[in-house]
């Protein structure tokens, strides 16, 4: 069993032998978030170790640089225009290859392969050629590979790069979702959660708990077995998503608690070429606030 598209994901060996190569940009997309929401890994963590020439690129704060600044809720799907911005702010130009890179701080909570995929999802789906440095951070720092403290500076871009419009399917709405609960014919909701905060047992997204009422679990950390991009192997993460029957479904929407973990769920179908995959933009911080959607929460009955 192999990916259908094994170059969404490049290795240590491919990134240490591109290094030098101008039409290659790495962007650090690490987080190490505040209660308000507000990024701490430049400072924290980046300033400190990163791969040479990589440039810090800070999705993750609220209103991140791949983030709807006027939404009311974060991380928000971005104009056509601030992606533009914010790629040529870092350097990337039309004939540009991303490359993204990330790791997990040590408290854990800032999953290093969420923010990857997140940052994938939005600018694949943007027109990028863009790709995830396998195992991540934490993989080059065990090789042995360099890293610096030094500042990287940012490449002029000759060419800007002019971002396409994102199919339909790339992101869901409220609506969406509940078109998908009330179609049924074999169509998934996936919460990509952990099975703790499915339950209601754990972490609440809102004022309610649990899931949205139709949904199945597949927690994205069931498609990793390390912090940050390490992936588990092609045949398991097949299987994986084989048995909770999204290879065959004819439409599938994931959903977290602000559409970041469910992008690695979507991520993990786009490596086999499946296209009619949606991430539901508002996620839980949406749905539990409006008491008329449809929860379901294990943990009060």
């Amino acid at each position: 069993m192999e990916f259908h598209h094994p170059e969404y994901l490049v290795s240590t060996d491919w990134l240490a032998e591109h290094l030098d190569d101008p039409s290659v940009r790495v962007l650090d997309v690490t987080a190490k978030l505040t209660s308000s929401l507000v990024n701490r890994a430049g400072d924290e963590c980046y300033r400190d170790a990163h791969i040479p020439g990589s440039l810090f690129f800070d999705v993750a704060s609220g209103k991140g640089v791949l983030s709807d600044p006027g939404a009311t809720l974060p991380w928000m799907w971005p104009s056509p225009e601030q992606i533009a911005a914010s790629l040529a702010a870092v350097g990337v130009g039309a004939q540009t290859r991303v490359v993204l890179v990330a790791r997990t701080p040590r408290d854990g909570i800032d999953s290093g392969t969420m923010w990857c995929t997140r940052a994938w999802w939005t600018l694949h789906h943007s027109g990028v050629d863009v790709a995830i440095l396998a195992g991540g951070l934490e993989q080059w720092e065990r090789e042995g590979r360099p890293l610096t403290a030094d500042p990287s500076p940012v490449p002029d871009v000759e060419v800007p790069f002019e971002p396409t419009a994102a199919p339909d399917h790339a992101r869901a709405t409220k609506d969406d979702v509940l078109a998908l609960l009330e179609s049924g014919g074999g169509a998934c909701l996936v919460d990509a959660l952990g099975s703790d905060s499915f339950d209601g047992t754990g972490p609440a997204f809102g004022p309610r708990s649990g899931h949205i009422t139709g949904a199945i679990n597949v927690p994205f950390r069931t498609l990793i077995d390390g912090e940050t991009a390490a992936f588990v192997d092609a045949s398991r993460m097949h299987t994986a998503l084989t048995d909770a029957g999204l290879m065959d479904a004819p439409k599938v929407i994931t959903y977290c608690g602000g559409a970041i973990a469910a992008t690695v769920n979507a991520f993990a179908l786009a490596l086999f070429g499946r296209r009619e995959v949606s991430v539901y933009d508002g996620s839980l911080m949406e749905w539990t606030a409006d008491a008329d959607l449809p929860m379901t929460d294990p943990s009060a009955v």
